[in-house]
């Protein structure tokens, strides 16, 4: 899935919101929009696709009908 950033800037947006009405606890507050401020980008950055461009080499062993394999070189890919 591509990242959406105006889902990231709501989920921030409301991370502030919910604390319009906490005045008791002004470090409890800053806490909690830290951690949801936190989780929204966790979740944003866990919402990403990452394609490898094909071609990576590998090696492989067994028979013709039998093979088995792994990459010989890093992959790399872009999150645009």
């Amino acid at each position: 899935m591509a990242l959406v950033k105006a889902n990231l800037k709501a989920a921030i947006k409301q991370a502030f919101l919910d604390q319009t009405t906490k005045t008791d606890n002004p470090q409890a507050a800053i806490d909690d929009v830290a951690g949801k401020i936190a989780d929204a980008i966790d979740a944003f950055v866990k919402s990403a696709t990452v394609t490898v461009a094909a071609g990576i080499p590998v090696a492989t062993a067994g028979s013709a009908t039998n093979q088995t394999g792994a990459t010989t070189s890093t992959g790399s890919a872009t999150i645009n």
